[in-house]
């Protein structure tokens, strides 16, 4: 059987309240969201102290806690997965940040692809707020920055996830990019 398939079968499963498919899932996905956990902390310090397993467990925790999440498929299960690591990070930082009492926000290098320069620092919790704030304006653009940027989807797959055309992914990428690259700099 085709592992997307296999995959998307698990995970209605799951939404079905199947807690034997959420093991079964686990070492289904894990290396992907290994994968995809170090693309995220490929941004972070090189002293972080979540590591890549840890973000993927808490990760994996929230996403099967979410029984109401109606997966539509692989890379709509991937999209999501992207997203909660993005807040199991912020989350992370917002402790550190409070353990510090007010000391300096941790600091992050988004690269090119996000639409800043790579020399550019960017605080973490920042980034939240300004995410947060595009979804307010937006919410379709900031989808396209959490499933290309942090999910690592394609056009294509982010078309696919969001049930619009790729030519619409397209403008709202370079847009979102735009916005996030200006709200940032400021």
């Amino acid at each position: 059987m085709d592992v997307a398939v296999e995959t998307t079968q698990m995970l209605v499963a799951v939404s079905n309240g199947d807690r034997s498919a959420a093991a079964r899932l686990m070492p289904a996905v894990y290396d992907e969201l290994r994968l995809l956990a170090a693309r995220c902390m490929t941004a972070e310090r090189l002293d972080h102290t979540l590591q890549p397993t840890a973000l993927v467990n808490e990760a994996y925790v929230r996403l099967i806690d979410q029984s109401s999440v109606d997966w539509r498929g692989r890379a709509h299960f991937f999209a999501i997965a992207a997203e909660v690591m993005r807040h199991v990070l912020v989350d992370h930082a917002r402790r550190r940040n409070a353990a510090k009492r007010g000391a300096s926000a941790q600091r992050v290098t988004l690269t090119e692809s996000a639409g800043v320069a790579d020399s550019d620092d960017i605080d973490v919790v920042a980034l939240d707020e300004a995410l947060e704030e595009l979804n307010r304006l937006n919410e379709r653009q900031r989808k396209v920055i959490d499933l290309r940027f942090f999910g690592g989807l394609t056009i294509e797959e982010a078309a696919h996830v969001l049930e619009v055309s790729p030519q619409t992914v397209r403008l709202d990428w370079r847009m979102a990019r735009a916005w996030l690259r200006q709200r940032l700099m400021t």
